[in-house]
């Protein structure tokens, strides 16, 4: 953010102009008399305020969002180059290819696909449509953050994620700002918090900002939560209805993820011929293309075969081979899933 060391009448008429606020509604949003703003506009630099005064357009300043600060810069630093991106269409293309990227985890080249536009621009340097840009690329790097297993902290997907938010409640953007509070959510479960995780999963599964595939995936997600604490038979009932309404959806690919979620809560509420029977049709229906989904799959039917004394060694066998994969692509997140559950069968 642009600073300024000593405020003169220039500067509180450009910070006047960037917030485009009348002489009147200035002041008021100042707490200044009226003629105080006008004595601003006509000395211009001639004119310094008091240091309160001083300390209440620092405050002003600090508090505009990423455009009126923009704007604010680009008035008194004509001369200075713009900083939006040369090409808005390259950085919408690299958005759309680090999310293939992401698809198919491939980590590294979705990184620098978003690092080359994230470590070149600040946001207060962009104007709106920069800011969504940059925005997406936020979302995108969290989840790519929490993919890897980088949920908590600094260098995190829940990081990106609420820098996100902020940019696209800024930008007014109400259905991008669910979005990312309900991937906030899936942070949650991960790190192990299932009772906020299934309470804000609930509230978003009514949420008419997020699409009815989202509000369906929220409700699917309540009941994952729920069966994680033990509490399958509630789960069983709420992620049937997410079920269903993927498949009036015309969803398919929810569809069979919801069948493998059933699969593991008919499994933990010790009814294995429902668990199996979840489980072959999620494998029989699902695509496998992304080693993400096909490291899920195995480990669900893993988990259900370990939980028969005569499809034990089979279910190792199956762990092993997800364990392998996700070794091979770096998701550490499932990695832990699966040694979890080898420790608790071993115990």
């Amino acid at each position: 953010m642009v600073s300024v060391q000593q405020w003169t009448g220039r500067e509180a008429s450009a910070l006047r102009a960037a917030l485009r606020m009348s002489m009147r509604a200035f002041a008021e949003h100042l707490g200044v008399a009226l003629r105080t703003v006008a004595k601003w506009e006509s000395l211009d630099a001639e004119t310094q305020p008091r240091p309160d005064t001083q300390a209440i357009l620092d405050t002003a300043l600090a508090r505009a969002d990423s455009a009126a600060q923009a704007r604010f810069e680009a008035v008194l630093f004509p001369e200075r180059k713009s900083a939006r991106p040369a090409d808005y269409e390259t950085w919408t293309d690299d958005i759309e290819r680090a999310v293939v990227c992401i698809s198919r985890q491939d980590f590294p080249f979705a990184s620098t696909l978003l690092n080359r536009w994230l470590g070149n621009h600040a946001p207060h340097q962009l104007d709106d449509k920069g800011l969504y840009l940059y925005g997406r690329s936020l979302v995108l790097l969290g989840d790519l953050q929490r993919d890897q297993g980088a949920i908590l902290g600094p260098l995190s997907a829940w990081h990106s994620y609420l820098s996100a938010r902020g940019m696209f409640t800024e930008l007014d953007i109400p259905r991008r700002v669910a979005q990312i509070e309900l991937s906030l959510a899936v942070v949650q479960e991960m790190s192990g918090q299932l009772d906020s995780s299934a309470r804000q999963y609930e509230l978003l599964a009514g949420d008419e900002r997020l699409s009815p595939r989202d509000r369906a995936r929220a409700r699917l997600w309540v009941g994952t939560a729920l069966s994680k604490e033990g509490d399958n038979e509630y789960a069983t009932g709420v992620m049937v209805e997410a079920t269903r309404s993927f498949e009036d959806l015309g969803e398919p690919e929810d569809w069979s993820v919801a069948h493998q979620k059933l699969a593991l809560a008919h499994r933990g509420a010790g009814d294995l011929k429902q668990a199996l029977h979840y489980i072959d049709v999620a494998r029989t229906t699902g695509t496998v293309d992304s080693p993400m989904q096909r490291v899920r799959l195995d480990t669900a039917y893993g988990h259900i075969l370990l939980s028969d004394a005569a499809t034990r060694n089979d279910g190792l066998s199956v762990l092993d081979q997800a364990a392998q994969v996700a070794r091979q692509y770096g998701l550490s997140h499932q990695l832990r899933s699966i040694e979890g559950i080898r420790k608790d069968e071993q115990g």
